[in-house]
């Protein structure tokens, strides 16, 4: 591979601009994360669109926020706005677990140091920036900002945020994947336009006064409840996010207001989903692929998980419940096409370390390629947060030919021995029967040649729970068909003489899950022959169902109420049970059974007759870890117990 000259990067220092013979910049962004030249980087792709459209642009990647702010006043003032670029996940959910211990690393940062951002870089940066900078504006961006555009459950604080905009000081969130609305602010601003003008652009979130709503307050607006009236009842709180969750999802939405003070949120309707046409051009922009040349001889984890990867979608209609997924990129699908899929693939064959294995060939859900609404009409009238719960719908075209084409397009490139998927399968789609001969016999051959020829070993599925009730409002399908598509899974490989592993994904202490939930899940799953590794305890992230339901104690949908597992001893009575085959869990578990009731399940469970209770079950042993109600260190470290932020997987 060619060696790359430093301006082929994006500029992060002065030289560099100079290296571009710019005096002047037309937007400066700052990234939470380190800078990485690559698609699936969200810094890079804005900094990309923007270069793309003919302004000059640099990143300053993980600014040092201590001291004299040096690296926010090193590139000087931007002509027409500071971006605020915070990271490609939550910066909470990159640094703490669900018991809110730190991270073993920070996957955006070298060597995975922990030192290399704040928490809340969005509010940290921005409030640096409006002290230096006081009449320069500031946009926000990134799953941070877009998460957090309205009045928000904030798990790490444990308390009711109000939109970003007021905590950080901002002047507006681009809210969403950004490459068109921000070539269309840099348009407004460099056409003479003001940041009032901006309150027209969709796909953002403003704070304004009284009498400054544009329009006015229309019939066609959706008046969300205060902020103090959420406050002070978390039913009106969990109401607000039907509405949210709708109008994210909708092809034609309405806006949305809430008050807050004396001052209105506005978030304008989202653009229409991207083309065929818009999506490749972003994945063309002519990124390096590589980390900047100043973190050589780092390692930069997340870089390491995806360079040798390739995105061939965007969006989700799947509706997970604990999901971001579709509140940032919106559940239908826009696909790349094969010529852009193709270009990508020969980019990453021509990395020095690619040895003819593409790590995954997929997409938020590696399955949904080519898939959307036959009749536009119906969905533009539609609401429903996922496409496929509680039923797969009839207006659904789920024919998986155009992503079988792909495939064997991509393993036919000389070079490549195999493509494998990575990312995680629905099930569900591929168990479905639609009625049309040709889509189901696609459907079959797809699966086939999904197990055949493209599982490095293990397949991850994510059926989350076993509990019918759980997965209702996990809004995913029944463990049945889990259940059901495993055997096909073991079927074909013993046909084929495959030893290959399916790997699922389980969730404890979702809303509506009890220990006596959890305990049935590690029967069920001991059954089947499972010891759980890709395990996690559910972690409340803004601008969830799931969240609000955690948050609030009602399901936004029916206001029916809804019990969670919240402290630190609730949360690890349900956790263990994923792991009863370590012996230190034995005492503990069984303990627990008796408990609520299902000492029966003991011999079965853990493989012995049940020992007798204890005679004084207040009376503590010399073992220290027994008994005594607390979280235990031991426990806190179990077994493989991965946090999955879902927008970001």
């Amino acid at each position: 591979m060619a060696e790359h000259r430093l301006s082929e990067w994006l500029p992060t220092t002065k030289k560099e601009v100079e290296l571009r013979g710019w005096e002047t910049l037309d937007v400066i962004l700052f990234s939470g994360d380190a800078y990485v030249d690559h698609p699936s980087f969200g810094a890079a792709v804005i900094g990309r669109a923007i270069e793309a459209a003919g302004w000059r642009v640099a990143i300053v990647p993980q600014p040092d926020w201590h001291g004299d702010f040096r690296d926010f006043k090193k590139l000087g003032r931007p002509r027409l706005f500071f971006g605020i670029a915070p990271g490609c996940m939550d910066s909470m959910v990159n640094k703490y677990t669900a018991n809110r211990r730190l991270r073993s690393e920070d996957a955006y940062s070298p060597d995975g140091r922990h030192d290399c951002r704040p928490e809340y870089p969005t509010i940290v940066y921005t409030r640096i920036l409006k002290q230096l900078f006081p009449d320069t504006p500031v946009v926000l961006g990134g799953i941070e900002a877009s998460m957090r555009r309205l009045t928000h459950y904030d798990y790490w604080q444990d308390r009711l945020r109000p939109s970003i905009l007021y905590d950080s000081g901002a002047d507006m969130v681009l809210y969403g994947m950004g490459e068109r609305g921000i070539v269309e602010l840099c348009q407004l601003l460099d056409n003479g336009g003001t940041m009032a003008d901006a309150r027209l652009l969709p796909q953002t979130v403003h704070v304004m006064k009284d009498g400054e709503v544009p329009g006015g307050i229309g019939p066609d607006d959706i008046v969300l409840h205060s902020h103090e009236e959420c406050l002070a009842n978390k039913r009106a709180e969990a109401e607000n996010y039907r509405h949210i969750e709708e109008e994210s999802n909708k092809l034609h939405a309405s806006r949305l207001l809430q008050r807050t003070g004396d001052k209105w949120t506005v978030v304008n309707a989202p653009y229409p989903p991207m083309t065929t046409e818009e999506l490749d051009a972003s994945f063309d922009f002519p990124y390096t692929r590589l980390p900047h040349p100043k973190y050589k001889g780092k390692r930069i984890p997340a870089y390491e998980m995806i360079k040798h990867s390739v995105n061939i979608h965007r969006g989700c209609f799947g509706g997970c419940a604990f999901c971001t997924i579709s509140a940032h990129q919106g559940k239908h699908i826009t696909s790349r096409s094969k010529e852009s899929i193709l270009r990508e693939v020969k980019k990453v064959m021509e990395l020095d370390d690619f040895k003819g294995y593409l790590s995954d060939l997929g997409g938020p859900s590696a399955n949904m390629y080519g898939m959307g609404g036959k009749d536009k009409e119906l969905c533009a009238r539609c609401k429903r947060p996922s496409c496929i719960h509680p039923h797969i719908c009839c207006n659904l075209y789920t024919n998986p030919q155009a992503l079988l084409d792909i495939y064997h397009a991509v393993d036919a490139l000389p070079g490549i021995k195999k493509s494998f998927i990575g990312s995680g399968v629905r099930y569900d789609l591929l168990l479905h029967r639609s009625g049309d001969d040709a889509t189901d016999a696609a459907t079959d051959a797809y699966t086939r040649e999904l197990i055949c020829r493209h599982v490095s070993g293990r397949l991850k599925v994510a059926p989350e729970h076993t509990s019918d009730e759980v997965l209702r409002l996990m809004r995913k399908p029944s463990f049945k068909q889990f259940e059901q598509f495993k055997r096909i899974f073991d079927d074909i490989n013993r046909r084929e003489g495959l030893r290959q592993q399916i790997i699922p994904y389980f969730i404890s202490s979702h809303p509506g899950c009890s220990e006596a939930d959890m305990a049935r899940l590690a029967l069920i799953t001991k059954r089947l022959d499972f010891q759980l590794e890709q395990v996690q305890d559910f972690t409340p992230t803004p601008m969830t169902i799931s969240t609000e339901m955690w948050y609030t104690g009602y399901d936004p949908y029916t206001l029916q109420p809804i019990r969670s597992a919240k402290s630190a001893e609730e949360k690890l009575a349900q956790r263990m049970f994923f792991f009863w085959y370590k012996p230190e869990e034995r005492r503990p578990i069984e303990r627990e059974l008796r408990r609520i009731g299902l000492e029966h399940l003991i011999p079965e469970l853990l493989g012995r007759h049940p020992s007798p209770p204890p005679k004084d079950p207040h009376r503590h042993d010399n073992n220290p870890h027994q008994n005594t109600g607390k979280p235990r260190g031991r426990q806190a470290k179990r077994g493989n117990v991965r946090g999955r932020h879902r927008g970001d997987r």
